[in-house]
Formats: C-alpha cells, sequence, structure tokens
C-alpha cells in the first residue's frame, strides 16, 4: 500500500516523465507521420514568402518537366490533392511538382486578394502552370487537363 506521500511522489515522478515524452513526440512527430503521408519531399516553393509575387521561371527545374500548382491551404481539393502529386513525382521521375501558397500567413480563407494571385490572375486553386523541359510554359486549363491525365495514367485517380 502506497501512503499519501508515496503517492505525491509518484505523481511528480510522472508529471515530469509526461513533460519529456511530451516533448519528444511534438517534435518527433511530424518526423514520423510526413514521410507516411507521402509529403517527405514536399516543400512549398515560396515557403516563407507565402502570397508575395514571384517569377515562375524561376521555379523550373532544368531537363525536366515542372509542375507548378498554385494552391490555398484553405481549398479542400488542394488538401487532397498534394499526397497525390507527391506520388505522382515519385512514379515520374522526369517531373518535378512545385507548390506555391497563394495565401498571405495572415488571412484565414482562401486568398484571392494576395499579390500573388493578382500577379497570376488566380481565380480558382488548384491551377497549375506547366513547363517543357525546354522551359515551354502551358497553364490555364490545358495543364489542369495534362496534370489528371497523368495522375490518370499513374492509377492514382479514377476517371
Amino acid at each position: 500500500m502506497i501512503d499519501k506521500a508515496g503517492a505525491r511522489q509518484y505523481e511528480r515522478a510522472m508529471r515530469v516523465r509526461f513533460r519529456e515524452y511530451f516533448w519528444i513526440l511534438f517534435l518527433a512527430l511530424p518526423l514520423v507521420l510526413l514521410p507516411a503521408a507521402g509529403l517527405a519531399g514536399e516543400l512549398e516553393a515560396n515557403s516563407g514568402r507565402e502570397g508575395e509575387t514571384l517569377e515562375l521561371q524561376s521555379l523550373r527545374v532544368q531537363d525536366k518537366t515542372t509542375v507548378v500548382e498554385f494552391f490555398s491551404p484553405f481549398c479542400p481539393p488542394c488538401v487532397r490533392l498534394a499526397p497525390l502529386l507527391v506520388e505522382l513525382a515519385q512514379k515520374r521521375p522526369d517531373l518535378v511538382i512545385k507548390r506555391v501558397n497563394i495565401n498571405r500567413p495572415e488571412v484565414k480563407g482562401i486568398d484571392w486578394n494576395s499579390p500573388l494571385a493578382q500577379q497570376y490572375h488566380i481565380r480558382s486553386v488548384p491551377s497549375f502552370v506547366i513547363f517543357s523541359p525546354r522551359g515551354k510554359a502551358t497553364d490555364d486549363q490545358a495543364a489542369r487537363n495534362q496534370v489528371l491525365d497523368w495522375l490518370t495514367e499513374a492509377e492514382l485517380l479514377k476517371k
């Protein structure tokens, strides 16, 4: 049987241990979950500059087809599409996916008025621009259809 002093000592030790494990889990969990979700290699192309203007040509990867996806973290189709695009890039080494967040950090909801959305006249998300290995750009509906075709061909999306 444990007396009150022993119970308090046990509770104190458990609180200390919980705090230690909490921080280990808090810091390590993203490292475990992101690869499992298929998002390990996926980074925003404009991380730290979300919603700000940028030059799309700077995102192009030499000798590869580069798919630039304009997205918002508040767009449900964009969120569902992200892991599929990562899988597509893993299945197709000739493709590079660059995700560009149109939202400014302080805006909740899709930020249609961000400088980036205004610069490229983004009216719907996800929106795509595809650069061929030689640098020719395709955008709007043709790019969206091409991405959907690639996802279907890779059996990541059903028609």
